[in-house]
């Protein structure tokens, strides 16, 4: 599902009906991104790619954060030292845009330098106390991490299951 985000299922997406859903993965071995909107439970965007497959999906128009890098205001230049001179096979760095989706969609940065204007993220790792399925705070781990932020929704308490 994450290679093509639209194949969310219907009845997931009919989850967030009346509120925002927003999906994002990447995998930095690879260079891939992907994010993915739906707003009151309908599909506004999606988008996958990565250098070695290219587009693998982009419904829907460009995200205000992303016309920047489809612009081509964000090449990926070429290393003088490196034997490989041809260019990137995309316009822009995935995990450059994948970065600026963090901050446009969630609020916050996972790497590069901290903006003030964001929180820091606290990061609960799961099922490194032994309990798989079980969240509890910690601190950034390679695998696994869910970063919280936010305010929570009508005075509760976020809860995690």
């Amino acid at each position: 599902m994450l290679d093509r985000p639209s194949d969310l299922p219907s009845e997931l997406a009919e989850l967030g009906r009346g509120r925002r859903i927003v999906m994002h993965g990447r995998h930095s071995v690879v260079d891939w991104l992907c994010f993915a909107v739906w707003e009151d439970s309908r599909l506004v965007q999606s988008m996958s790619l990565s250098p070695d497959s290219g587009i693998i999906e982009n419904l829907g128009d460009p995200l205000p954060f992303e016309r920047p890098y489809w612009g081509g205001q964000h090449p990926v230049p070429v290393d003088p030292g490196s034997p490989d001179q041809s260019a990137y096979p995309l316009p822009f760095h995935p995990l450059e845009l994948g970065e600026e989706a963090l901050r446009a969609l969630f609020g916050f940065v996972l790497e590069g330098r901290p903006d003030p204007r964001f929180r820091t993220p606290r990061v609960l790792r799961r099922g490194d106390d032994g309990q798989p399925g079980r969240l509890r705070r910690g601190v950034p781990a390679p695998a696994l991490t869910v970063p919280v932020v936010g305010t929570p929704v009508r005075g509760r308490s976020p809860r995690t299951r």
